[in-house]
């Protein structure tokens, strides 16, 4: 499968097919030369559109064909924003939040949203990079750095295939260590070979696929070195999906370890009937209707978790780099806690807060490198994958039992 990335600039721009090895028979061609086709909000075009509003330079990964899309955004933090397996008019996988672009700037996080955006951490503990020293550890206090939050990336090359951003940033911990970081990105669409031999499975013609693959690596740039006493940060790859009743999230886990398999009561213990365990495989809810978030150790997590949307006949699965026994950094919003007890990836299921207000809705899986114990020059990397299936329900459940060990079928049954 052969790729090209294209840029749309904002002014004139035109959404149409862009070379001759696009699908003639796409609905995304235009027929005129000065109107652009409307696109209903769900849509991987409506997505398309709206963001060239804000960014004039998206840059878009594409399929010869067409078909598998996915929009990457400097200005917005090195984010991938969305993706589709069937061009424009198919469905968006990625959550964006369109309301986060109007009005000024939050002081605590500008949730623009996004299927994959690098944070990080810890966000909470003795070393984390949201609070500043000797701060209280409540709402009123926490602030996402703006590096990862509102300032633009450099692009630092595009071709056919990648595209590569860089920050340099310089953050002060908790603990008072101000760190100067390199942090680097590259993302890459995934062709079908590559999807085969990641995952070890054979798509048939009935199944449609996107898939890409980011790197993404921390530098020490600073004169002293990060260690357990002056604080390490850690990577976090964070990818936002739209929910539906019918979506649940998939984590299998190594059920030969002992102790806890998940810590369930980040926000609060999750409610039983929201979340169950069978087979060394953990389920979770993801309607965006109740808030929750739970995290996997180090010595439980498997490096392959996922979702399956029944209402939208969507599999989603994420791959990604573990290190069983890394030090993981502990996130929570608190001290008392040893700083290097933290979880190795996690998932998270939007819902209202107190007062009723919500975000989203929105769920997030992710995946959480180890803290970046590095000398001056030396770099880290963590690697994360995401690859959506659509199409024929059954091909669906033989890449769903290979990869997550268990059937759709079996999937939607779970929370019924």
């Amino acid at each position: 499968m052969k790729y090209f990335s294209l840029t749309i600039a904002l002014a004139g721009c035109l959404i149409t097919a862009c070379n001759s090895g696009t699908n003639n028979n796409d609905s995304s061609a235009n027929t005129t030369d000065n109107t652009m086709e409307s696109y209903a909000q769900g849509s991987f075009g409506y997505d398309v559109q709206f963001l060239q509003q804000q960014d004039s330079s998206l840059i878009i990964l594409k399929s010869e064909d067409g078909l598998s899309q996915v929009i990457v955004s400097p200005k917005y933090q090195a984010k991938v924003f969305t993706s589709t397996a069937d061009g424009l008019s198919g469905k968006s996988f990625g959550w964006v939040n369109y309301k986060a672009f109007d009005g000024p700037l939050d002081e605590h996080m500008n949730a623009y949203g996004g299927e994959d955006r690098l944070w990080l951490g810890p966000e909470g503990g003795v070393f984390s990079l949201y609070f500043k020293p000797g701060a209280k550890m409540e709402f009123a206090n926490w602030k996402t750095p703006a590096p990862i939050d509102t300032e633009a990336w450099t692009l630092v090359s595009a071709d056919g295939v990648s595209v590569v951003m860089s920050k340099d940033m310089e953050l002060l911990n908790y603990a008072g260590t101000t760190l100067k970081i390199k942090a680097d990105r590259s993302v890459t669409l995934i062709g079908t070979a590559d999807i085969h031999s990641d995952l070890g499975i054979t798509l048939d013609n009935s199944v449609k696929a996107v898939a890409f693959r980011t790197e993404n690596s921390l530098t020490n740039a600073g004169p002293n070195p990060w260690d357990e006493q002056s604080g390490a940060p850690c990577m976090w790859s964070l990818d936002m999906f739209a929910p539906s009743e019918g979506c649940t999230i998939v984590i299998p886990y190594n059920d030969k370890a002992t102790g806890k398999v998940a810590t369930t009561d980040y926000f609060g213990e999750i409610a039983a009937d929201r979340i169950t365990y069978k087979d060394g495989i953990l389920f979770f809810k993801a309607d965006g209707k109740s808030r929750g978030k739970l995290g996997i150790p180090p010595a439980r997590v498997k490096d392959v978790a996922g979702s399956y949307d029944a209402t939208h006949n969507v599999l989603t699965i994420v791959k990604f780099d573990i290190h069983p026994s890394g030090k993981y950094l502990n996130q929570e919003w608190r001290t008392d806690r040893e700083p290097f007890s933290g979880d190795a990836m996690n998932a998270y299921n939007d819902g209202p807060l107190e007062d009723g207000n919500q975000m989203g809705p929105f769920y997030e899986i992710e995946s959480v490198s180890p803290a970046a114990f590095l000398k001056p020059g030396e770099k880290q990397v963590h690697k994360h994958n995401v690859y959506h299936f659509i199409g024929n329900k059954t091909a669906l459940s033989e890449i769903a039992k290979k990869v997550l060990g268990v059937s759709v079928e079996d999937i939607e049954k779970i929370f019924k």
